[in-house]
């Protein structure tokens, strides 16, 4: 979708370059992510403390969620909570 928007260009360049972006799109396109990321996790967060576990004990759950093996996962979560399903 284009879209023509006034961004203040001292927080451009500051985002720009904290992120090691060379176009504005990917800078926006990358916060625009972390936004949706950040909504995902929220949900995420909200069951806390209300989910019990009765399964295998011994099984190793430890992933970590920027592994390649991760991402996937990661990014299903937030395309879904962003209604972008694949």
């Amino acid at each position: 979708m284009r879209t023509n928007i006034v961004i203040d260009d001292g927080l451009m360049s500051a985002a720009m370059a904290a992120g090691g972006f060379k176009t504005k799109r990917d800078a926006v396109e990358e916060g625009l992510r972390l936004i949706a990321r950040r909504a995902a996790y929220q949900e995420i967060r909200r069951w806390r403390g209300k989910l019990h576990w009765s399964g295998d004990d011994s099984a190793d759950w430890s992933v970590d969620a920027s592994s390649a093996d991760a991402q996937p996962m990661v990014q299903e979560a937030v395309a879904k909570y962003a209604g972008q399903t694949k």
